[in-house]
């Protein structure tokens, strides 16, 4: 049994991962600032709500333990990351360097980052029908919004403490990361969450609204798929930025539509083209991950677009 802390457990991925982590068999610590997961049964040995823009925070949280899981971020949806850009970089910029320099304090085993698909550059991200981006694509620099840049430098700065303290680092860019669990509502929302809510929410026959003309293209990465490209990962050899992702494109338009096709429903389709819409097309490269891990992603996105549907359907009529 090893002693886990993953910081970040009160929100999406973070939960996931503390509860898999937990399930199997290790003393799972999670460390946020709130906890607004929808997972209801017990997840974790310990619960510790911190806010980690402290040092003495990071110290308490890293205190006796093995391995960290640093996901915790001042994150959410395009349109929050386009809205918000001093308090996103300065707060994962603080949150960052006090959960390296406490884990080196506390003699840390080994160190995971969450970094994202953002840090690639937005003249590689121009056309819909994008290349996958490769791991190597990250320079020569342009990520996409703050949040991009800010990730870059802390993968930068936990490298540097690798270097110059012998961290054992695992760097993990996730590309696009969704599922049931998740936030729906609120402004931070993602892509996928967004939409299901929308169809959700509709009449029949009814309408929602798309940010943009709908042929911006994305790939999507079901959550469980993510937490074994990450647990695996963390237990490899490799310790260079490793894309967990999907690598399989499709349009805004496409993807609404799939949702719609789920529902039932019929419904029309509007565009908000003064809406937020990040890059025109992003598509994750998995030869790296394949190679180095044996993974790749298992949920089909037709399956994982259908059960985060139904589960805020769900949501929704509970409320």
């Amino acid at each position: 049994m090893e002693r886990i802390l993953v910081t970040g457990g009160g929100g999406f991925i973070g939960s996931h991962l503390a509860r898999y982590l937990y399930e199997h068999g290790n003393f799972v610590r999670v460390a946020d600032i709130k906890y607004d997961n929808y997972i209801k049964e017990e997840y974790c040995n310990e619960k510790l709500a911190l806010d980690l823009r402290e040092y003495s925070n990071c110290l308490r949280a890293t205190e006796n333990i093995d391995k960290v899981y640093n996901l915790a971020a001042n994150m959410g949806g395009i349109g929050f990351i386009t809205l918000v850009s001093a308090d996103v970089m300065r707060d994962n910029v603080l949150i960052n360097v006090n959960m390296l320099q406490a884990s080196v304090a506390n003699k840390i085993k080994r160190f995971f980052f969450s970094s994202s698909a953002c840090v690639y550059p937005n003249y590689k991200q121009t056309n819909p029908d994008v290349l996958g981006l490769k791991e190597e694509d990250a320079y020569p620099a342009d990520p996409n919004e703050a949040y991009g840049w800010e990730k870059l430098f802390t993968e930068e700065m936990t490298k540097a403490y690798k270097s110059d303290y012998g961290l054992d680092i695992r760097i993990a860019r996730y590309h696009n990361v969704y599922g049931p669990e998740g936030t729906y509502k609120g402004g931070r929302e993602k892509a996928p969450a967004a939409i299901c809510r929308k169809v959700a929410e509709a009449s029949d026959p009814g309408k929602i609204l798309i940010w943009g003309d709908g042929k911006a293209t994305r790939s999507y990465c079901y959550i469980d798929d993510c937490i074994a490209g990450t647990v695996s990962l963390m237990d490899s050899d490799y310790d260079k930025p490793l894309n967990i992702g999907s690598d399989r494109l499709i349009s805004v338009e496409d993807l609404a539509d799939m949702v719609i096709g789920i529902s039932g429903k019929k419904i029309e389709k509007e565009h908000d083209l003064s809406a937020p819409q990040g890059v025109r097309g992003r598509n994750a490269d998995l030869t790296l991950a394949k190679k180095m891990l044996g993974w790749e992603p298992k949920v089909s996105l037709e399956d994982g677009i259908a059960r985060t549907y139904l589960w805020i359907k769900r949501m929704i009529e509970e409320i």
